[in-house]
């Protein structure tokens, strides 16, 4: 229970979900069990840094989680850029994003593509050293664009930077989030890693949790994406223990959406608004029949949602 208690699970972060509403209320209905929780990556757009990114960062909601923003830049103007404004909005640790794997970003040079710019890589340590003694950052990580052996062409930079720990998802960025888990790739960056090292890949279950922690005992932490959307008490069961049962699990989790379901209804305009809002935190759910699945597929309207979202509760509660 010590060693649980002291372990570092975080939330991953994934854009259109991961954002302010859920981050609060999955904090409120599952508590504190995870560290920290991630936000999408703020990024430089037409010259400025998102506006609304900004807003999501300064938003009174945020008290009481532990939120640490994320950033994907492709040049040192970008870096500056987005930290000067994390740093503004009274934050003190920023997330550096070298893993995302959607082709516009890595064809930019952003996200995965960034582990090539051997210029920017060994450029940034003195940025980051002399501009930001303040700040405390973090990276994420995939192995590679094209193979998972890339990493080793780039961890001599990356352990020249100063970091608080490098999170590594062991797929390369060609992959998505789909196919082989590149797992003797990942335990030799570990070995090679300066820094501590965090898991992040297909953890849906606390069993999976505690797989990843005995088959390499070295790691400092996990962190959780679409396992946290699957079965979001997977962290506070782990922490305690002890499963819930399926019918304590369904009751919370339905709880959750529909605290986000009250939000979004009150401050979004429009049925089509509405379902891009709330449909896709459905996307990974376990456990209903398929022909549920495909109602909440094809609502298009309220009412088809909050019919798809009773026969969710049906197949989960009876």
């Amino acid at each position: 229970m010590e060693k649980k208690d002291n372990f570092e699970v975080y939330s991953a972060p994934i854009q259109g979900l991961t954002e302010l509403p859920w981050r609060t209320f999955h904090r409120r209905v599952y508590g504190d069990g995870v560290t920290a929780y991630h936000t999408p990556f703020l990024r430089v757009e037409r010259g400025e840094v998102r506006l609304r990114d900004l807003k999501a960062l300064e938003s009174e909601m945020n008290e009481g989680v532990p939120l640490i923003p994320q950033i994907i830049f492709r040049d040192l103007r970008e870096f500056e850029m987005l930290v000067d404004s994390v740093v503004k909005a009274g934050y003190h640790t920023t997330d550096i994003n070298m893993g995302c794997p959607f082709p516009p970003q890595v064809h930019h040079g952003r996200g995965a593509g960034m582990m090539a710019n051997r210029e920017l890589l060994s450029a940034l340590p003195e940025v980051m050293g002399s501009r930001y003694p303040e700040v405390k950052f973090t990276l994420k990580m995939r192995l590679g664009v094209e193979r998972p052996d890339e990493w080793r062409e780039a961890i001599d930079l990356i352990n020249a930077l100063p970091l608080e720990r490098v999170t590594v998802h062991p797929r390369t960025a060609r992959q998505q989030y789909g196919g082989e888990l590149h797992l003797e790739e990942f335990g030799a960056l570990l070995e090679a890693s300066t820094h501590p090292v965090v898991y992040n890949g297909d953890i849906v279950t606390p069993a999976d949790i505690d797989a990843m922690i005995e088959r390499f005992p070295g790691v400092a932490g996990v962190m959780i994406g679409r396992g946290l959307f699957s079965r979001p008490s997977i962290v506070a069961e782990w922490r305690a223990g002890s499963g819930r049962d399926e019918a304590e699990r369904a009751r919370d989790m339905l709880e959750l959406h529909g605290l986000l379901y009250d939000y979004y209804t009150d401050r979004v305009s429009g049925d089509g608004q509405l379902m891009g809002k709330l449909k896709p935190f459905w996307d990974y759910l376990e456990g209903v029949d398929r022909r549920t699945l495909k109602m909440m597929k094809k609502a298009v309207t309220l009412r088809k949602y909050d019919e798809a979202v009773a026969a969710i509760e049906r197949d989960l509660l009876g």
